[in-house]
């Protein structure tokens, strides 16, 4: 079977990882991404540089009729999509929840938990035979992220809900769908939420004494999303060195 993978901000850090790891073990990508053409288009540059067959499609993915218009192109050209990681998400600056207005709120929410409903939706209606889903949450969903995001821990717990449910709706027609819970990985995220050194500064808090990489995240989406995988499903891994 043809293996297409959809992976949703693909353009940088940990989507950015997956895809470049998912091709090179023989996936067709598709790098979603929002705004960011050159990132998303340097990613598919490097995938068809070594050979892998790669596109980028731009597509705000909390937008229905833009998801149906990414996956409709994808099947057009790469082939019908047999998996998808769910890696799209925004982070605001750090800040109590007193001090969060409902605008910022819904946006997080939009933006992380709507887009892998949307993502979710649109991949098992096209969708004719077995597959896998991976949802990137975050520790975040664990731990509540106090006095800095619990808009996003919010978004990434309800993430974790749509996981687990998802998963088994699907478990009958051979679809697996599992998540990954990143935590204190060394990405521009950290940048968006006003502290670029936030890793270095809880590094000394972390049993492993150190921030993850943005690849080793994406190995264990790859396999969550491969056949060694194949009993798999409704699960969850931590990857937050202990914490």
């Amino acid at each position: 079977m043809q293996r297409v993978v959809i992976v949703t901000g693909g353009g940088r850090g940990i989507g950015a990882a997956t895809a470049l790891l998912l091709a090179s073990r023989g996936y067709r990508v598709c790098v979603n991404y929002r705004k960011d053409h050159g990132a998303a288009n340097s990613v598919v540059a490097d995938i068809v540089a070594k050979g892998g067959s790669a596109m980028a499609f731009q597509a705000n993915a909390s937008i229905e009729s833009e998801v149906e218009a990414m996956f409709s192109a994808v099947n057009q050209e790469l082939g019908q999509v047999t998996h998808l990681v769910n890696n799209a998400g925004v982070l605001f600056t750090q800040s109590r929840l007193a001090d969060i207005d409902y605008e910022r709120f819904n946006k997080v929410m939009a933006a992380n938990i709507g887009s892998c409903f949307l993502c979710c939706k649109a991949f098992i209606n096209q969708l004719d035979g077995p597959g896998a889903i991976v949802n990137v949450s975050s520790a975040a969903s664990r731990i509540g992220a106090p006095f800095e995001y619990i808009d996003y821990a919010a978004s990434k717990g309800a993430m974790d809900s749509l996981t687990k449910g998802l998963s088994l709706e699907l478990a009958e027609q051979g679809i697996r769908v599992n998540g990954v819970r990143p935590g204190f990985i060394h990405t521009d995220m950290h940048a968006d939420g006003g502290e670029p050194n936030r890793v270095e500064r809880l590094a000394p808090n972390i049993p492993l004494k150190r921030g993850g990489t943005p690849l080793e995240v994406a190995e264990s989406i790859a396999w969550l999303l491969s056949d060694e995988a194949s009993y798999v499903t409704g699960t969850f891994i931590d990857i937050a060195g202990g914490r």
